[in-house]
């Protein structure tokens, strides 16, 4: 409505509308990522009256038009949508790694994949525990869901180094060793990746005279401090930590001092030393490897690269626009503030085209550097405690905030008193 201002403004007589339409709204907006919700078209109609008011409307002409609110009310919601994203991006990449990613259109609304994973708590649970350590423990020998193989081959007189990737592949392939022994790994190579995690030899008889179980030198009673016992009382008498590090002192034993080879693995080559030689028969020649297949690689003589398919990176995860309806009230408060200061942007540029104005007898200077630094400032006010609270509010935070609470809770329970039970 018009006002009588004295002196009377010169400026666009432009008044805010205290309502809209949904299709004005959809007309309005440059995105139109949300122009299907229902509640986000209600919200931007109800912004009107509010930028209305808080930018003194009804005293002085405001120079906007509601498509100009419609159009910072939606930015105010992808601002919002995309500080919550990072946020939740930080908590669970490293629990989505790996998993099936998505593909988005031009306004990055996901158009395939897992929908609304950002809306998700990737809850820590012993399945995703279990994946993580499958590797380690496959590599480690100590189990996974990874199956491991053995394979065995013979060495040759004077022949240092052997491609256990090579002879593997082979046998894989032919479904027999270099014996003519079926292998259980048949066909499971298939031009992929081993991993070798332990090699087997085994000792020339010779060394068994001197350092075995049954030599003058190592044999249990000497190895042990039973004395006088007889072995049927050993086992009441020595305690079973006793039996363990002598169990320990003998596997050392045998892999130290009996040991006729050392060796060492690169890109699946073998090499031995000392080099073999014709002696201790053909069980002393043979070679024993346990090893896994990488089913996520294909092997190459010269370069090895193993990779992931999936999310990979915050960029590959299956997150979309935060849908308006998931929005509460906290974050809905925050889109008002935001979108207030935009259009306190837009209308200090809009009145930046110029600094005065002038009228019969005088000027009307103009506030559009006052409203641009405020805008700036809320703006910037606005995104940083938002970006504070959920840094308060990140997973690990929380768990530490929850020890802290448990923690306390048990300092209190520590001085009350206990109850009395009679029985």
């Amino acid at each position: 409505m018009p006002t009588n201002l004295n002196p009377i403004s010169q400026t666009s007589a432009i008044i805010l509308p205290a309502t809209g339409t949904y299709s004005k709204v959809a007309a309005a907006v440059p995105f139109g990522m949300y122009t299907g919700s229902g509640d986000f078209l209600s919200g931007a109609t109800t912004q009107v009256p509010y930028i209305y008011k808080k930018l003194g409307g009804d005293v002085v002409d405001i120079e906007l038009t509601p498509g100009n609110v419609y159009a910072s009310y939606e930015e105010a919601v992808l601002e919002y949508s995309y500080i919550i994203n990072l946020h939740q991006s930080k908590n669970s990449l490293s629990t989505f790694l790996g998993e099936t990613t998505g593909t988005f259109d031009h306004k990055g609304e996901l158009k395939t994949g897992p929908e609304s994973r950002n809306l998700k708590f990737p809850r820590f649970t012993i399945g995703y525990s279990m994946r993580v350590g499958d590797g380690g423990a496959a590599a480690a020998g100590f189990g996974g869901t990874t199956p491991q193989y053995s394979a065995s081959f013979s060495t040759a007189t004077n022949k240092q180094d052997y491609d256990l990737q090579e002879i593997i592949q082979s046998a894989s392939a032919s479904g027999v060793d270099d014996a003519g022994t079926a292998v259980p790994y048949a066909s499971q190579v298939n031009g992929k990746r081993i991993t070798v995690t332990r090699v087997f030899y085994k000792s020339p008889r010779v060394m068994w005279r001197f350092y075995g179980y049954y030599g003058g030198i190592g044999v249990v009673g000497n190895g042990s401090t039973y004395g006088q016992f007889a072995d049927d009382s050993t086992f009441e008498i020595v305690p079973t930590w006793q039996n363990k590090l002598q169990a320990m002192m003998y596997e050392d034993s045998l892999q130290t001092r009996t040991s006729n080879y050392s060796y060492e693995i690169i890109d699946n080559k073998l090499r031995l030393f000392p080099t073999p030689s014709n002696w201790g028969g053909e069980d002393a020649r043979r070679i024993w490897v346990k090893f896994y297949v990488d089913n996520e690689s294909t092997w190459s003589p010269t370069t090895y690269s193993g990779s992931v398919d999936g999310i990979n990176n915050m960029n590959t995860l299956p997150f979309d626009n935060i849908p308006y309806k998931n929005i509460n009230s906290i974050g809905k408060q925050w889109i008002r503030k935001y979108s207030l200061a935009l259009c306190k942007e837009m209308l200090g540029q809009i009145r930046g085209k110029f600094t005065t104005l002038p009228i019969p007898g005088e000027s009307v200077t103009l506030n559009h550097s006052e409203l641009l630094s405020q805008a700036k400032e809320e703006q910037q006010n606005l995104k940083d405690k938002l970006r504070e609270m959920l840094k308060e509010m990140e997973y690990p935070a929380l768990a530490k905030s929850d020890q802290e609470v448990t923690d306390a809770a048990t300092n209190v329970l520590k001085v009350s008193p206990l109850g009395i039970y009679v029985g």
